[in-house]
Formats: structure tokens, sequence, C-alpha cells
């Protein structure tokens, strides 16, 4: 892969990094949400989706697990 193809893939991930942080924070609103799921397979299997890390997640070097927890805590114990 050449150097300008490297950059442009740069951009491609900064650029969905963004724009799936955005999403997140304007679907939460800042608030936590109701629904939970044990993992991430969990999560997948219930949505279809692959979880994403955001780019201030990966800027504090959070494993995929913590970041997952921030974004979808772990049912209470009741």
């Amino acid at each position: 892969m050449s150097e300008e193809e490297k950059d442009l893939m740069t951009l491609l991930n900064e650029l969905m990094d963004e724009v799936f942080k955005e999403k997140m924070d304007d679907h939460f609103d800042g608030k936590k949400p109701e629904i939970f799921y044990e993992n991430i397979e969990d999560y997948t299997f219930k949505t279809g989706k692959r979880f994403r890390m955001n780019k201030d997640q990966k800027e504090r070097n959070l494993s995929r697990d913590e970041a997952f927890r921030e974004l979808f805590p772990e049912k209470p114990n009741d």
C-alpha cells in the first residue's frame, strides 16, 4: 500500500470515527441507555451491528470492552 493510500485510509477512518461519535452523542443525548447487553457479542447478535469505538475512546487507549461498558453499562443487580 502506498503512502498516499495509507493517508487516504487514515483520513477515512478518522472521518468514520467522528461521524460515529456524533451519531452516538445525538442518540444518547447525554443519557445512559436503558438497554443492557451481556458483552460485545451479545450486542452484535441482538442488533446485527458491529460495535465501534469512537475516536475519543481510542485516544484514551481504552480496550474494546472498556469502551463498550462506557456506552452500555452492565445491568445493575436488583
